[in-house]
Protein backbone atom coordinates (compact mmCIF):
# COMPACT_ATOMS: atom_id res chain seq x y z
CA UNK A 1 0.00 0.00 0.00
CA UNK A 2 1.06 3.28 -0.62
CA UNK A 3 0.46 6.61 1.91
CA UNK A 4 -1.21 9.41 -0.06
CA UNK A 5 -0.93 13.05 2.06
CA UNK A 6 -2.36 16.38 0.05
CA UNK A 7 -1.55 19.70 0.60
CA UNK A 8 -2.02 23.12 -0.78
CA UNK A 9 -5.32 23.97 -0.42
CA UNK A 10 -6.99 26.99 1.04
CA UNK A 11 -9.22 29.88 0.41
CA UNK A 12 -8.98 32.09 -2.99
CA UNK A 13 -10.54 34.37 -4.51
CA UNK A 14 -12.71 33.51 -7.89
CA UNK A 15 -10.11 33.88 -10.84
CA UNK A 16 -7.16 33.30 -8.31
CA UNK A 17 -4.81 30.02 -8.88
CA UNK A 18 -3.80 27.55 -6.39
CA UNK A 19 -1.50 24.16 -6.51
CA UNK A 20 -2.56 21.10 -4.65
CA UNK A 21 0.62 18.74 -3.81
CA UNK A 22 0.21 14.79 -3.24
CA UNK A 23 2.99 13.34 -1.34
CA UNK A 24 3.40 9.57 -1.66
CA UNK A 25 5.24 7.18 0.79
CA UNK A 26 5.71 3.43 1.63
CA UNK A 27 5.83 2.38 -1.87
CA UNK A 28 7.32 4.26 -5.13
CA UNK A 29 4.55 5.88 -8.04
CA UNK A 30 5.99 4.26 -10.72
CA UNK A 31 3.64 1.61 -10.62
CA UNK A 32 0.99 3.59 -10.65
CA UNK A 33 -1.61 5.27 -12.47
CA UNK A 34 -2.93 8.50 -10.65
CA UNK A 35 -6.13 10.72 -10.16
CA UNK A 36 -7.41 13.69 -8.22
CA UNK A 37 -10.99 13.49 -7.52
CA UNK A 38 -13.15 16.19 -5.55
CA UNK A 39 -16.18 16.36 -3.13
CA UNK A 40 -18.43 18.93 -2.58
CA UNK A 41 -21.20 19.46 0.28
CA UNK A 42 -23.81 17.09 -0.30
CA UNK A 43 -22.83 15.65 -3.86
CA UNK A 44 -20.91 12.67 -4.46
CA UNK A 45 -17.48 12.56 -4.88
CA UNK A 46 -16.34 13.15 -9.00
CA UNK A 47 -13.73 12.58 -11.22
CA UNK A 48 -11.61 15.46 -11.94
CA UNK A 49 -7.99 14.49 -13.65
CA UNK A 50 -5.88 11.60 -14.00
CA UNK A 51 -2.65 10.86 -15.07
CA UNK A 52 -0.93 7.63 -16.65
CA UNK A 53 2.09 6.05 -15.41
CA UNK A 54 4.71 7.51 -17.71
CA UNK A 55 4.77 9.20 -21.04
CA UNK A 56 2.55 11.70 -19.71
CA UNK A 57 -1.11 10.88 -20.80
CA UNK A 58 -3.73 12.53 -19.18
CA UNK A 59 -7.59 13.02 -19.07
CA UNK A 60 -9.60 16.38 -17.61
CA UNK A 61 -13.52 16.62 -16.40
CA UNK A 62 -15.27 19.15 -18.59
CA UNK A 63 -15.17 21.38 -16.85
CA UNK A 64 -11.99 21.97 -15.68
CA UNK A 65 -10.30 21.07 -19.04
CA UNK A 66 -8.44 24.09 -19.94
CA UNK A 67 -7.90 25.45 -16.09
CA UNK A 68 -6.49 22.46 -14.36
CA UNK A 69 -3.10 20.32 -15.15
CA UNK A 70 -1.97 17.34 -13.35
CA UNK A 71 1.74 16.35 -13.55
CA UNK A 72 3.51 13.71 -11.78
CA UNK A 73 7.23 13.88 -10.60
CA UNK A 74 7.78 10.16 -10.17
CA UNK A 75 11.44 10.76 -9.12
CA UNK A 76 10.02 12.86 -6.52
CA UNK A 77 6.83 10.46 -5.58
CA UNK A 78 4.47 13.46 -6.17
CA UNK A 79 1.82 14.49 -8.33
CA UNK A 80 0.36 18.06 -8.39
CA UNK A 81 -2.73 19.61 -9.57
CA UNK A 82 -2.62 23.13 -10.85
CA UNK A 83 -5.72 25.01 -10.96
CA UNK A 84 -6.16 28.32 -12.88
CA UNK A 85 -9.29 30.78 -13.28
CA UNK A 86 -10.80 28.98 -10.24
CA UNK A 87 -14.56 29.37 -10.07
CA UNK A 88 -16.79 29.25 -6.48
CA UNK A 89 -17.87 25.37 -7.95
CA UNK A 90 -14.56 24.36 -7.58
CA UNK A 91 -14.87 24.46 -4.12
CA UNK A 92 -14.78 20.79 -2.64
CA UNK A 93 -12.47 19.14 -1.03
CA UNK A 94 -10.17 17.28 -3.18
CA UNK A 95 -8.58 14.13 -3.17
CA UNK A 96 -5.58 12.35 -4.38
CA UNK A 97 -5.57 8.67 -5.49
CA UNK A 98 -3.69 6.07 -6.51
CA UNK A 99 -4.30 2.79 -8.68
CA UNK A 100 -1.93 -0.14 -9.38
CA UNK A 101 -1.96 -0.85 -12.60
CA UNK A 102 0.45 -2.94 -15.16
CA UNK A 103 -0.06 -0.59 -17.84
CA UNK A 104 2.26 2.64 -18.27
CA UNK A 105 -0.05 4.19 -21.02
CA UNK A 106 -3.57 3.84 -19.18
CA UNK A 107 -5.60 6.67 -17.59
CA UNK A 108 -8.03 5.59 -14.86
CA UNK A 109 -10.72 7.94 -14.37
CA UNK A 110 -13.41 5.42 -12.53
CA UNK A 111 -13.11 6.06 -8.52
CA UNK A 112 -14.08 2.46 -8.14
CA UNK A 113 -10.64 1.42 -9.79
CA UNK A 114 -8.45 3.36 -7.18
CA UNK A 115 -7.59 1.66 -3.68
CA UNK A 116 -5.13 4.20 -2.32
CA UNK A 117 -6.32 7.78 -0.90
CA UNK A 118 -5.34 10.46 0.60
CA UNK A 119 -7.81 12.44 3.66
CA UNK A 120 -8.48 15.25 1.35
CA UNK A 121 -8.06 18.99 1.01
CA UNK A 122 -10.29 21.83 1.15
CA UNK A 123 -10.28 24.08 -1.66
CA UNK A 124 -12.67 27.01 -1.47
CA UNK A 125 -13.34 29.47 -4.15
CA UNK A 126 -14.79 32.42 -2.81
CA UNK A 127 -14.87 36.74 -2.74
Amino acid sequence: QVQLVESGGGLVQPGGSLTLSCAASGRTLNSYAMGWFRQAPGKEREFVAAISRSFGFTSYEVSVKGRFSIVRDNAKNTVLLRMSDLKPEDTAVYYCAAAETSSEAMVVIANQAYDNWGQGAQVTVSS
